[in-house]
């Protein structure tokens, strides 16, 4: 069936306010988002910051009073603003979609490197020859797409990782340890705190027709007395910074880091955590992101 949307454009100031005269006036989830492109990559820890332009949308069952449910809200309105005036909103109708049919549409293969093909499980591999790695994110973070998977890939396709263990901390999907596997490692184990990723590791572990036992995934804190050559991290720079301790430990002397998730603007704080166990190779770009690399020092 088709929905009602109900879109107001606001500030920070309004938006708490606006949220809760559409879900008291009937609306059965409502979302914000950036109303003038400008994204917020990473917020200060801590903080939930809003866009200064902020979109503010209410979805509403198609045959609700869409005269009395905006009456309401603005009586709301005064109620709590007398002298400001209630900001424009717009309705509009929502054909309903098979939503998951729509992204997986389009969804294709992606070509990483010189070997590398990341390939949706529902698409044929364009090239048979290359080194193609079978995916479905599930309910999990990674497909690929994104400039810090990107990079991390585009890292394991133009190294030689064979016979090496790895460590893919913050799994998410699995697309990195798995792509490590498929490129000739012995062993991976993934680590995230979303029982999903777990699940949606092992799930493509298995896809992609490798043994479970190459793989292991665990939460936070249960990989202990593990040491790997090559450490994967793509997440975000603050845990990054966070866990410098935690992920060194996980590092043999002279093994690889690879992190990821940051942008250009902190790659100097993240560096900066880790330059006490780790000399660093210029970092690479691609759009505002950062990929770092980096060699462990001997103890």
């Amino acid at each position: 069936m088709p929905w009602l949307q109900i879109k107001l454009d606001t500030d920070p100031a309004h938006a708490d306010v606006l949220e809760e005269l559409l879900l008291a006036a009937g609306a059965c989830a409502v979302t914000l988002e950036d109303g003038k492109d400008e994204p917020l990559f990473e917020p200060i820890r801590g903080t939930t910051p809003l866009w200064q332009h902020t979109r503010i949308t209410g979805l509403f069952d198609a045959d609700q009073d869409s005269n009395a449910m905006t009456e309401a809200m603005k009586l709301g309105w005064q109620e709590i603003f007398p002298e400001q005036t209630f900001p424009p909103l717009r309705i509009e109708i929502l054909e309903d979609k098979d939503w998951e049919r729509e992204w997986m549409e389009n969804f294709h293969p992606i070509q990483v490197g010189q070997r590398l093909w990341i390939c949706p499980s529902w698409r044929d591999a364009p090239d048979s020859e290359a080194v193609n790695l079978t995916l479905d994110p599930g309910l999990a973070f990674g497909t690929g797409t994104h400039p810090t998977t990107f990079m991390c890939l585009q890292w394991l396709d133009k190294n030689d990782v064979s016979g090496k263990t790895v460590v893919d901390y913050g799994c998410g999907s699995g697309i990195l340890g798995v792509a490590a596997l498929l490129l000739g490692a012995k062993q991976a184990w993934g680590v995230d705190n979303d029982p999903q990723a777990l699940i949606a590791t092992r799930d493509n572990t298995q896809r992609n027709q490798l043994p479970d036992e190459s793989f292991e995934v665990f939460m936070p804190g249960k990989l202990e007395d593990t040491q790997a050559d090559l450490m994967l991290a793509n997440i975000l720079a603050g845990p990054l910074i966070d866990l410098a301790e935690t992920i060194t430990t996980l590092v043999k002397p002279e093994g690889q880091l690879v992190l990821s998730g940051i942008l250009q603007h902190q790659a100097s704080e993240v560096i900066e955590a880790y330059t006490p166990w780790f000399d660093f190779a210029p970092p690479r770009t691609q759009e505002e992101w950062v990929c770092l690399t980096a060699v462990k020092k001997r103890d």
